[in-house]
């Protein structure tokens, strides 16, 4: 048994960790991987890291014929996600739905046993529509998604589903929240780049703006053990499952948990400006009884507990601001 882990970032590094942890030897395939940030997750003897590009259907093929590849995720996703797809959607979409569907292709052509997709919770928020009530015979019986990045989204697991009914390809779909987690390479999107700015920022002694909206989270060490739930499910009842924390965390809390874990934290609630388009003022909780009755998965991280162990993590890793204005001068 392999597992084909396509993107070694945030939660991808995370997911190598929980099978390493668990005796295995996955394969990273990455377009520009990241050793030394991977290298802070996972032992890095213990894992394979290949070049690869979900663009380019060969190198999928080739690493999963090399490697022997019984199983797969499918972490890769546009640069900036929300705010990304908004400022280049072709780009979004050739990567997100021709990439995924490059997956699916090859995974269907070479027997891979299952395949998990990483899908986002903006399909629970970024919707309108919907006014025909479910009738399928008038125009607008369902909602439909209000952004690029989401309906890129929607469309993943649509033909995810597909390829289950009628290619045979064992899919699921895990819908993320926005991710929290230890990470010092690039990627991520909008909230999660503007929450690891915060931490940094407060640890430095500097002033940390916290997202002036509520936003559903989670902990990427949560994703990561939701997305291995789905991997090994004996079976799959339902193939689509909500991943977060299961609570909208609203700005007051996550100012709080950051006074919390680094006292005397200077915290302003405002608009992190590198990451405000993609950061609505979200109402209500994505819904976890399919994933808790299906896979077992309960999250274990709130937000306070995210906050606490994400500045333990970047402590030691950032310099005090003057010490950083010494070095400069």
């Amino acid at each position: 048994m392999a597992v084909l882990i396509i993107g070694g970032g945030l939660v991808g590094s995370q997911i190598a960790r929980l099978l390493v942890a668990a005796g295995e030897r996955p394969v990273i395939m990455d377009r520009a991987a990241q050793p030394e940030a991977l290298a802070d997750i996972v032992e890095l003897s213990r894992v394979r890291i290949v070049e690869g590009d979900v663009l380019r259907p060969p190198t999928i093929k080739e690493a999963i014929r090399e490697h022997r590849i019984t199983d797969l995720v499918h972490t890769a996703a546009n640069p900036l996600l929300t705010l990304g797809a908004q400022r280049d959607p072709r780009g979004a979409i050739e990567l997100n739905v021709m990439g995924t569907v490059n997956v699916l292709e090859a995974a269907r052509a070479h027997g891979v046993k299952r395949v998990v997709v990483a899908s986002s919770n903006v399909l629970n928020h970024f919707l309108a529509g919907g006014e025909g009530r479910g009738d399928p015979s008038r125009e607008e019986a369902f909602m439909r998604p209000t952004t690029f990045y989401a309906t890129t989204k929607q469309a993943i697991e649509n033909l995810g589903l597909n390829y289950a009914q009628w290619c045979g390809v064992d899919f699921a779909a895990v819908r993320y929240g926005a991710v929290a987690g230890p990470w010092r390479g690039e990627g991520g999107g909008g909230p999660s780049n503007a929450l690891r700015e915060a931490v940094r920022c407060a640890l430095r002694g500097e002033e940390a703006v916290v997202p002036a909206a509520g936003l559903e989270w989670v902990y990427s060490k949560d994703a990561a053990r939701g997305t291995v739930l789905a991997l090994r499910a004996k079976s799959l009842a339902s193939r689509v499952f909500n991943i977060t924390m299961g609570y909208v965390c609203g700005p007051d809390e996550l100012a709080a948990a950051l006074k919390a874990a680094i006292p005397g934290a200077r915290v302003r609630i405002g608009t992190p400006t590198a990451s405000a388009p993609s950061m609505p003022n979200m109402v209500r909780a994505s819904d976890l009884s399919l994933a808790k009755d299906v896979l077992g998965f309960i999250p274990e991280y709130r937000m306070p507990d995210a906050i606490r162990e994400l500045a333990d993590w970047y402590r030691g890793r950032i310099a005090p601001a003057s010490a950083a204005r010494k070095e400069h001068l």
